[in-house]
């Protein structure tokens, strides 16, 4: 606030925005930025009686109360771990369809969205244990079709039968 108070006060001298810009260690641009602003809002130097630098910046920055300061929509994040483990599923998809199903309200960008869910899911336990008697139950390791294993000492008489 007092730099928006030199620039005005530096400006009223006579200095050039680019002097108020070397003065004030700022670039040419915000300067010009908070002249047009103290223009705007028709404040002068010397600043009038009983104008606090609270009511300067007040008047020079209004606050805008368009936006929402609620917090945005919470995740569901047991659904989200649930649907990513559907083909095709990922998380750009559910965020879309989450920012989709919240219109108009206050939602999470997708990489806060990303960074929500996976602590969630770094909380969650890895590991699942089983417990069984000795013969009870079998397990098999199935990995899918697998590579036919050929002898390459085998001539190929041997290999027709």
């Amino acid at each position: 606030m007092n730099a928006i108070i030199e620039i005005r006060r530096l400006n009223a001298a006579g200095c050039s925005q680019q002097q108020i810009a070397r003065a004030c260690k700022l670039s040419k641009g915000t300067v010009g930025k908070y002249l047009q602003r103290a223009a705007e809002a028709q404040i002068t130097w010397p600043l009038p009686e009983g104008l606090s630098p609270a009511a300067v910046e007040q008047r020079l920055c209004p606050r805008s109360s368009a936006l929402p300061l609620t917090r945005p929509v919470p995740l569901d994040c047991a659904r989200i771990h649930t649907e990513l483990r559907r083909n095709g599923v990922t998380l750009l998809l559910l965020w879309e369809e989450y920012v989709a199903a919240h219109a108009g309200e206050r939602t999470y960008q997708y990489a806060q969205f990303c960074v929500h869910y996976r602590a969630w899911k770094a909380r969650l336990k890895s590991s699942m244990r089983q417990y069984h008697r000795a013969g009870e139950k079998l397990f098999i390791d199935y990995a899918g079709p697998t590579v036919p294993v050929v002898d390459p000492g085998m001539s190929c008489t041997q290999c027709s039968g």
